[in-house]
């Protein structure tokens, strides 16, 4: 009876009963998901990398990625922060370790673990609900693509990141289990770094039956090299996409587009 006068009090006072959290999101990826969970009132502060979302237009920034602005951040009096590692250099984490402000790190490596990690941050938003809907709704989406684009014989593909000096993808970073989802097989998976640097004899050796690039004039230099089976079947194929370097939830229709491009006809 005690306990049940006492929110009675606290309501008529106008006392809160939990407060909500100042949440200050250190990497693109992670605002987008605190938007995607309806919650960017919670955002006092954000790091900038591109473009953000209109519902963050105003927010203050904490610095730019890799480049944490400290000073700025303890300012705001975030009593929640959203880190993903790669945005903030390794000095500068454990700077932060030894603040004690309380802290969510996601590094998600395939997209069923971004699910997980987008619910496991809408808990520690306090709104648990829009979490467990949204991840649902992901679920059945990416469940929907691995049946339409499932091979017997997945399909080998060579992402190409850039390409002087060139880069792909390892087994490890989101974007492979992304072709995965279409079908696909990622030619240097067995790369345990997330952007490992390759040669183009190793290309030619594993012989990709598809090729993707973010540039034209990177497609078009891989046609010196006829022998390579997307050269000769004229796989080269052109992928814009920037939702595939966000692991949020926008990546799941982000892979959808993937697929279609790598696969028109399923």
């Amino acid at each position: 009876m005690r306990q049940l006068w006492l929110v009675v009090l606290l309501l008529v006072i106008g006392g809160p009963l939990w407060a909500a959290p100042r949440v200050i999101s250190l990497a693109p990826s992670l605002s987008e998901i605190v938007v995607e969970l309806d919650s960017a009132d919670l955002l006092v502060g954000v790091l900038d990398a591109g473009e953000r979302p209109a519902e963050l237009k105003g927010l203050p920034s904490v610095g730019r990625y890799g480049q944490l602005d400290m000073e700025r951040l303890l300012s705001l009096k975030p009593d929640l922060l959203l880190l993903w590692p790669g945005s903030v250099g390794p000095a500068q984490r454990e700077q932060l370790k030894r603040l004690n402000i309380p802290t969510y790190v996601a590094e998600p490596h395939d997209l069923e673990q971004l699910i997980v990690q987008i619910e496991a941050i809408a808990l520690q938003l306090g709104r648990p609900e829009r979490g467990a809907v949204f991840a649902t709704d992901l679920r059945q989406r990416l469940k929907t693509l691995r049946e339409r684009y499932r091979r017997n014989q997945p399909l080998p593909v060579f992402y190409q990141v850039w390409d002087k000096p060139l880069f792909t993808v390892g087994g490890g970073q989101i974007i492979s289990d992304a072709l995965e989802v279409c079908g696909a097989r990622n030619v240097f998976a067995d790369l345990t770094l997330p952007a490992p640097q390759v040669s183009v004899e190793a290309v030619l050796q594993r012989n990709p039956e598809v090729i993707l690039a973010g540039e034209q004039t990177q497609l078009d230099a891989w046609k010196a090299w006829p022998q390579v089976a997307a050269v000769r079947q004229g796989q080269l194929l052109l992928v814009t996409d920037k939702g595939l370097e966000r692991p949020s939830g926008q990546m799941i229709e982000a892979t959808a587009r993937l697929c279609h491009s790598i696969a028109p006809d399923r």
